[in-house]
């Protein structure tokens, strides 16, 4: 089975390849060194409609439900925005899967209808905050909370590592909170939407990071920030439970910002050795590199077929979805495991693709001046976020049918 991308799909590819191109690709590099956020250049990607490609037309969005292919297209442009620039993609990435997807599967009309509209069109961010600095991986230790006070949630507690979360166009988080006690005695974690600006939500100074530059991340506390009771995200101590969901999904996004990585690697390293004259000769023509370069083939492969194969289940799953039938457990199970198979390959594969190019530039792959060492730095966190290779190797496991821990 090939998994091959419609003919829309490779038309659009084209488009955001260019957008790309035009748009990122001249001033990256100044971006990255001066750790700016480009917010003019993240609305062009809303106008050219990235945003919206798994949002209904209602809310401004394509309508690209279910068979459309609407997750399949993300995650294309994700692909397409990372293989110029990893930081660039994430801010895509989070921008759907973290902020507008969250509101459309749980919110409310109300809800979606307030935040929605500028969202999807690209004008405004939102972000999602789960981890803290004692509950990463364990998100079940959560020690933000809230509770109803005159009808109104009061938040205290703190988030870290949050992407698009203190930009000037960041107007939402959405961040999980205990709300009180199961009957089991494990805390109730709820999901509650916080508007930007509210007293006593701060975002603090964004961190300074290995990689990334460009991305918009920062800790976030609050200090009784107090927002309508309407402002729960979905049922009440389903947080933790909406927000898994919402990984399984940026999982797939996830793999697809490492396939452009890898995509980049290959690119560059096809050029460097063609171009490199060493003993009278370009450095492609010795086994040593073109080896190098031809695992980096094989990679680019495997991960492009795990992402989109897991990109086409999620597409099926949301045609089921919008037919009015409901999900089965084994189909549900079977895109969990595909997604986490998808990341953790594509993800590793991601990193030793960015080790190999800096190999066969040698002295000047560690110099800031060529794309691979930007490369190279934004590669490790595709191991960590939105799910460790530790935890995706454990959900595998566990789908397999082993009791691991």
């Amino acid at each position: 089975m090939t998994y091959e991308l419609s003919r829309e799909h490779e038309e659009f590819r084209r488009s955001v390849r260019e957008f790309a191109e035009a748009e990122i690709a001249p001033h990256v590099a100044q971006w990255d060194s001066d750790h700016h956020f480009p917010s003019d250049v993240v609305q062009k990607m809303g106008d050219l409609g990235l945003m919206g490609l798994t949002a209904p037309e209602e809310f401004g969005g394509a309508g690209l439900a279910g068979e459309d292919g609407g997750f399949t297209s993300l995650c294309i442009a994700i692909e397409e925005i990372g293989r110029v620039d990893q930081a660039m993609g994430i801010t895509l990435e989070a921008a759907v899967g973290l902020g507008i997807n969250p509101v459309l599967t749980y919110g409310t009309e109300a809800q979606k209808k307030e935040w929605l509209p500028d969202l999807v069109a690209g004008q405004r961010l939102a972000g999602f905050g789960l981890t803290e600095p004692g509950a990463g991986s364990d998100a079940g230790a959560t020690r933000t909370r809230a509770e109803i006070i005159d009808g109104q949630w009061v938040v205290n507690g703190s988030k870290q590592f949050i992407t698009n979360s203190g930009s000037a166009i960041t107007s939402l988080v959405t961040v999980t909170a205990r709300t009180g006690t199961r009957p089991d005695g494990r805390p109730e974690i709820s999901a509650i939407m916080l508007p930007a600006g509210t007293p006593g939500f701060t975002a603090e100074p964004g961190y300074d990071k290995l990689g990334w530059h460009i991305s918009d991340t920062h800790p976030l506390s609050f200090v009784d920030v107090r927002v309508p009771e309407e402002n729960l995200l979905g049922a009440r101590g389903r947080g933790y439970a909406q927000f898994l969901a919402t990984l399984d999904d940026g999982r797939v996004a996830i793999s697809a910002l490492a396939l452009g990585c890898i995509q980049a690697c290959l690119d560059m390293s096809l050029t460097y050795a063609g171009e490199r004259q060493t003993f009278g000769g370009p450095i492609g023509r010795k086994q040593g590199v073109a080896f190098q370069i031809a695992d980096l083939q094989v990679m680019l492969e495997a991960s492009r077929l795990l992402t989109y194969r897991a990109a086409s289940m999620k597409d099926r799953m949301d045609a089921v979805v919008a037919q009015g039938r409901a999900l089965s457990a084994a189909q549900v199970a079977e895109f969990k495991q595909a997604a986490s198979v998808a990341k953790l390959y594509t993800s590793e594969s991601a990193v030793t693709a960015t080790r190999i190019a800096t190999q066969v530039f040698g002295g000047y792959g560690f110099m800031e001046e060529y794309p691979v060492a930007r490369f190279y730095r934004d590669a490790k966190i595709l191991e960590i976020g939105e799910g460790t290779s530790e935890v995706q190797r454990m959900l595998i496991a566990r789908g397999l049918g082993l009791p691991v821990e």
